[in-house]
């Protein structure tokens, strides 16, 4: 097992210090990511809802689109982003 304290090693010790590079873009990209996943998810949830409401039997367009408004409401306040102190 190597010696991480060995300077013979391939890696000298102080090439790489934890927490020391720049994670900004990393922190935009995730924080994008999640945000269309979350946001997606409300719209996909949403569509179905209405879809299936509008076009079982007996389903009507307006059954629908007020249950889907209900929700899109609900997944909104649900979903929107905390303030933080």
């Amino acid at each position: 097992m190597a010696d991480p304290h060995n300077a013979s090693d391939a890696h000298a010790h102080d090439d790489y210090v934890r927490g020391s590079q720049e994670i900004s873009e990393q922190a935009a990209t995730f924080d994008l990511f999640m945000g269309l996943a979350k946001w997606g998810s409300l719209l996909t949830a949403v569509t179905i809802a209405f879809l299936v409401l509008w076009f079982q039997p007996g389903g009507s367009f307006i059954a629908g689109a007020i249950a889907a408004f209900v929700l899109l409401v609900v997944g909104v306040f649900a979903l929107r982003k905390k303030k933080s102190h």
